[in-house]
């Protein structure tokens, strides 16, 4: 029998998405096959603190809507280099070696988690790990920064303004109604999981707007409101990606909010594969590749889009660590190209294991 693969899957997190990355990291580590995987769930709790899930079962009694509390876990660890190349799981309280490691599935969704914070730490370990590395994960989680370099490419976004917060006086609620028209929308540069997000139609709600995105960010992003359907896009692979069939999110509320996403069952009907024409299918798959090469991502990427009624097709943005809850749309678009749930994981620890090998340097 061959020797399982050890690996770290590593949840939670100081982000206001907490509670849906444990859920994502339950459904993963849920997914893992037994015969092939030895799994050490490392949840970091509110504080930063990494803490060892000492079973399963105990993963599994979380909920976004009531989510386990990390902190009340008395097994702190860390990992560390490890002296044969390995990195090594270390129990805190006692200075005991747990395990070797071998790759890490990082599914922290938010700051910290997607802007190439764990990611750095995972590469100065000398981890291999599922997803974009450093520089495709600070492009995409920072909305400014990716349409800016999706704008140099060529390709197609909403119109859109960056407001500083130490210069939020600079532009008024006028000048933007007049460059964008009415709606807008105002969301942090970087946060996901439509956390901090407005929809805005008038002054009053622009001044509480505002004040709520600078809670999260210090870079806030002004965008034009876009009449059209929500289409997303399912990325994976390393050199030579490929998708899954588009979907389509038809929300029930005003608009795709975290609470549509994660707390109302019926926040939104999925409809996968998107009823699509075959020249429009081909165009969202097309530039759904490219944004995830313009961003150099790797391993993953949800691209969504949105398409106007005259049949426009425009970038709304990318997520380069989707979630993975059983009603999240990544793994239920790449299913329309028949790969699994348990598949697509083990085909994501393999692009890991292949950019790390790609990646390392002379010794």
């Amino acid at each position: 029998m061959s020797k399982k693969i050890k690996i770290a899957v590593i949840f939670g997190g100081k982000s206001p998405e907490h509670d849906v990355s444990l859920e994502s990291g339950k459904n993963i580590a849920e997914a893992l096959d037994p015969n092939k995987y030895h799994p050490f769930l490392l949840g970091i709790d509110r504080n930063g603190i990494m803490r060892q899930v000492p079973s399963l079962e105990i993963l599994k009694t979380t909920d976004v809507t009531q989510p386990i509390d990390l902190a009340n876990l008395p097994n702190r660890v860390f990992l560390v280099p490890g002296p044969n190349g390995k990195p090594n799981l270390i129990n805190l309280e006692t200075s005991e070696l747990i395990s070797e490691i071998d790759v890490a599935f990082p599914i922290i969704h938010g700051p910290y988690g997607e802007d190439g914070t764990i990611q750095g730490y995972l590469k100065l370990l000398g981890l291999p790990f599922v997803g974009p590395g450093i520089l495709g994960s600070a492009m995409g989680m920072d909305k400014d920064v990716a349409k800016k370099m999706l704008v140099q490419a060529g390709l197609p976004v909403a119109q859109f303004v960056t407001l500083r917060k130490n210069k939020r006086s600079q532009v008024s609620y006028s000048e933007l109604k007049d460059k964008l028209g009415l709606p807008f929308f105002i969301k942090p540069a970087n946060m996901g999981s439509s956390v901090g997000v407005h929809k805005v139609s008038s002054e009053e709600q622009f001044e509480a707007s505002l004040d709520d995105a600078f809670k999260y960010d210090t870079k806030v992003l002004v965008e034009e409101y876009i009449q059209g359907r929500e289409i997303e896009c399912a990325v994976l692979g390393n050199d030579s990606p490929i998708t899954g069939l588009p979907g389509e999110v038809i929300p029930q509320h005003e608009y795709y909010s975290y609470d549509a996403k994660y707390l109302d069952a019926n926040g939104a009907l999925l409809q996968i594969p998107a009823e699509l024409t075959a020249p429009q299918q081909d165009l969202v798959r097309q530039l759904a590749v490219q944004v995830f090469q313009v961003l150099e991502c790797q391993g993953l990427s949800r691209v969504d889009f949105f398409l106007t009624p005259d049949e426009k097709l425009l970038i709304n943005e990318i997520n380069t660590l989707p979630g993975f809850t059983k009603i999240s749309m990544y793994p239920k678009m790449m299913g329309t190209v028949d790969i699994a749930y348990r598949d697509l994981i083990d085909r994501l620890i393999g692009f890991a294991f292949g950019a790390h090998e790609s990646t390392r340097g002379p010794s």
